[in-house]
């Protein structure tokens, strides 16, 4: 829940604990950050991601995650950051841009694609729900390479785009400098080439435009599912590999899980946190549960800010 600050004293006390940092994620020119917040109703105001960074104790949040970053997306405000500018192997977070290449170019979604042994993951040897010849609409191979992360469905985006595998590579590259993306590269659309590489700095720029499409909202959510094999109706059933989207602590609109040996582990969010909108990278993490564990530790370190923020302003009026 919000810590709600009550009266006009409360908030007069923050104010004199404003500190002033730069942001990494810019606000518009000529944009300021309201220090309080307040609701669409004008009934309650809260905590800024300004006032909240005071009693935000980074050495105080272990993780075990090499490279990560969180950013308030309300103030645009990097709340904790670690390695942040530091290039890694990105794995299946890749799929998020494969996603808004395949969804700019405005294709049939319900065109009907055939999985061949062109498919096939000649790199790692994953393996695959989709046996070769089945067919699913564009639709849902989109959703069952974001959701349960299929290489396959990723790659069969790819070799069907308008020009092929390069067109899309090219497409996903231009794309990424478009969104500023500057210390980014795709070598294929499923993650699983070493050479996909990003920084968490990047990444939240990644995921900030994955937001803005709805199919990809809905899709890198879906907890459990199925898609259909056109061929004789039957039903692939998968579930995501973020297991935080079927959990009721967690409000999430964007998830993509990865992993490659080179990458480890990795979690991208656009998440809420006691109602703050905040953006989670997590970059190669020592286990596979460990960017859960990050993730929980994430949460708890924001809600203990809040709390010790309200704690001071009890004990000083």
């Amino acid at each position: 829940m919000k810590f709600y600050l009550s009266n006009l004293l409360k908030i007069s006390f923050l104010s004199l604990l404003i500190t002033t940092t730069a942001p990494l994620v810019t606000a518009a020119e000529g944009s300021t950050p309201s220090i309080i917040k307040v609701k669409a109703n004008g009934a309650n105001e809260f905590l800024s991601a300004t006032q909240l960074k005071p009693f935000l104790h980074a050495r105080k949040l272990f993780l075990h995650s090499s490279h990560a970053i969180v950013v308030d997306l309300e103030e645009n405000t990097v709340l904790y950051e670690k390695k942040s500018d530091k290039q890694m192997p990105i794995a299946s977070v890749t799929k998020l841009m494969t996603a808004m290449v395949i969804l700019d170019k405005k294709l049939n979604m319900k065109e009907k694609i055939k999985i061949k042994r062109a498919d096939r993951d000649r790199l790692r040897g994953s393996k695959s729900k989709l046996a070769y010849g089945t067919i699913l609409t564009r639709s849902d191979m989109l959703k069952i390479a974001l959701a349960a992360s299929e290489n396959r469905a990723a790659k069969a985006l790819a070799r069907t785009y308008p020009g092929g595998h390069e067109a899309f590579i090219a497409a996903m590259n231009a794309k990424a400098k478009a969104l500023g993306m500057n210390d980014s590269f795709f070598k294929d659309s499923t993650g699983l080439h070493s050479k996909n590489i990003s920084t968490p700095n990047d990444l939240i720029k990644l995921v900030i435009a994955a937001n803005r499409y709805p199919a990809i909202r809905k899709f890198s959510t879906t907890g459990k599912d199925f898609v259909t094999d056109l061929r004789a109706g039957w039903k692939v059933e998968f579930f995501n590999t973020n297991r935080l989207v079927r959990r009721k602590a967690w409000d999430i609109n964007i998830s993509k899980t990865g992993y490659i040996a080179d990458s480890g582990h990795c979690l991208v969010m656009h998440t809420e946190i006691n109602n703050r909108p905040v953006a989670i990278v997590l970059l190669n993490s020592w286990g596979r549960l460990s960017k859960f564990g990050d993730s929980g530790r994430i949460q708890q370190w924001l809600t203990n800010a809040e709390k010790r923020a309200e704690k001071t302003v009890a004990g000083v009026l």
